[in-house]
Parts: structure tokens; sequence; C-alpha cells
């Protein structure tokens, strides 16, 4: 077999695969990396690109799309192969025209090999949960949402968030100033926000800035050309409110699944892959990181996520070259790597 053979090649181009194709090379390793979506920035730039992010080491805060335009600029300094809108099926292991076994992976672009794999995948293939209501599906991009894309595309609209959730409660307070109204609507009276945003959103609720309707949930969606308005039921009552609202955000997470990874021989808890200190999966040569592992004390954060990369990197290139070093050294004794403006993290 004839083919473009990587080093290592990382399943996923979010934050994590973008960090990892960085730490590769750093480790002089060739990299490649192979998405599903059509852009790089995973989650950061299909649901939230405009939102803060204010646990990430050394940003106070930051706008997703902004990490991810660092990200991206540091992850692709060293050559990295993008393939962006491949989702990969199938793996195989098969021998080269030189001999040398391979892993080979199945995308609609066509075969591709490599002696390493990184799953950086995040919460694996996804799809917004839906509301559930009849004719659902007619209003999507007619003032449906499953995500907020651009702020000012809500800029003196009427926008009925739907969850109670970190994404529902961000978005209440990021729309202040640019919404002409802001509802919330939650079929409970507790909440999966963080401490913090819950109580902002509950100060906007008693200065009247934002509308919270609990035990509430949308059955009907009005409206001709655009949404013009939602019926909002209460469980407990059973009593029924029109609420005329442009724009209805519907933030109930996201069903997820491993996909073809689930078939490739590797031990998986859960929808979650099980791996070591290491980042190794059950099957040798197969590492993987971010929100897609499990293991012991595993936090789902951005900064756990790419330190998670570094060393599923670390692990492959010292299965490629078993007398490699496990640990690189530090990045400032690196300036080699960066060329003569050098400032590598």
């Amino acid at each position: 077999m004839t083919l473009d053979v990587r080093d290592i090649t990382i399943i996923g181009g979010g934050p994590t695969g973008l960090f990892g194709a960085f730490y590769a090379g750093l480790r002089d390793a060739s990299c490649r990396i192979i998405d599903n979506l059509p852009e790089l920035g995973g989650q950061l730039t299909a649901l939230y690109p405009e939102k803060y992010i204010y646990d990430v080491a050394g940003f106070p805060k930051i706008l997703a799309k902004d990490l991810v335009k660092g990200l991206v600029q540091q992850g692709l300094q060293f050559g990295a192969d993008v393939r962006l809108g491949q989702q990969v099926s199938d793996l195989t292991r098969e021998p080269l025209e030189s001999g040398e076994e391979v892993f080979i992976l199945g995308t609609p672009g066509g075969r591709v090999g490599t002696r390493a794999i990184v799953i950086a995948a995040g919460i694996g293939p996804f799809a917004p949960r839906r509301l559930g209501i009849e004719g659902e599906e007619r209003w999507l991009g007619r003032g449906l949402e499953y995500h907020v894309g651009k702020r000012d595309d809500l800029r003196g609209k009427r926008v009925l968030l739907v969850g109670g959730g970190d994404s529902a409660f961000d978005w209440a307070v990021g729309l202040q100033g640019v919404a002409a109204a802001v509802t919330i609507a939650h079929r409970r009276d507790t909440f999966k926000a963080h401490a913090a945003t819950i109580k902002q959103v509950m100060d906007l609720a008693t200065d009247r800035k934002v509308a919270l309707r609990t035990f509430c949930e949308v059955t009907v969606i009005h409206g001709g050309e655009r949404i013009e308005a939602v019926t909002l039921r209460d469980s407990r009552t059973k009593t029924e409110e029109r609420l005329a609202v442009d724009v209805v955000v519907a933030l109930l997470g996201f069903v997820s699944r491993l996909g073809a990874v689930a078939g490739w021989g590797i031990e998986i808890a859960k929808d979650e892959i099980l791996v070591s200190s290491r980042m190794e999966t059950s099957r040798p040569g197969i590492f993987a990181a971010g929100d897609i592992v499990t293991y012991p004390g595993k936090l789902k954060l951005i900064t756990t996520a790419v330190g998670e990369a570094a060393v599923a990197v670390n692990g492959a290139v010292t299965f490629l070259r078993p007398d490699a070093k496990f640990t690189p050294g530090h990045s400032s004794h690196m300036e080699h790597r960066f060329g003569a403006v050098g400032g590598g993290t």
C-alpha cells in the first residue's frame, strides 16, 4: 500500500486535538487532525464562539472564538495535515510495502495511514436535544436555534432561553444590553448552572431584567414566516401562557455517542474511553484525551484536557520510539523548535 502515513493522527479538532498537534510538533512527530465538523475548534466554534471562558490559565476571560484562534495558530505551526468534514468510520491494521504495520483509518475522503492514534473527539458525534414538540423542524432557522452563534444576531430580539444549565444561564447574563427581552423557561425550579451565575440571574430577575419561568415547558410554537410566540405550559397548575418572542434557543444539552470508535476493540465504560495515567487505551498504539475519556478523578475542563493531550502525545511518541524519553523537558529550552522568534509555551 502507498499511503500518506503520519506518526500520529488526532481524531478531533477541538482544544484538546489542537494542543495535541502542537505537542506532536514539539516532539518531532508528524501529525494529522481529522474532524467531522467543517471548522476547527470543536464545541467552542460550533456552539458558543462568542461566549466568554473564565477558567483557562493566563486569561482572566477570553471569548471562545479568540481562544480557538490562538489554539489554531499554536497547534498548526509545525505543519499538521488537517482534514475537516471527515468522520472516521473503520479502523484496521495493515502492512505497508516496506513491511511496517500501521493503522488504517477509513474516511469519506479515502483511507489514511498512521502509526499511532490520539482520540480527542470531545463528547463524540453529538446532536442537540430537541424540544420534542410537533412541527419543531419547520422552525429551524426561522427563530428556533439550538445554540447561540453570533450575539449580534439577537440584538433587539425578544429571546426565550429553554433550559436550566450553564448555557441558558450564561446567555441570560451575556444578552443583557443586547436582546430586547430575555426569558428563561425551565421545567424544574432547580438548576445545573454554576452557583455564581445562578445568583447573577436571580438578581437580574429581581430587577426585572430577566423573566424566569419555572415548571414550564414549550408546547406550541406560533408564527408565520418566523416565530412570533410560544405557548408555555405550567406542569403544576396545567395552565398555559402565550408568550410573544422572536427567537427560541433550546439549550437542553446534547445526545452524544462514540460512533465508530465503540467498535475499535478498546475498553469503554458508559460511553467513555477508559485510559491509564499515560492516556493509554486498552489497545496498544491508541491513546485518548479530553471529554471522551474517564479515569479516577477525571475533570471535564479545557484546562485539564490540554494537559491530557500532552500526556497522550508523549505516550504515543514513546510507543513509536521506545528509546525516547516520556518527558521532553520544558519548551523554554527548545528555542530551536520555534525559529528565530521563539515564544514556545
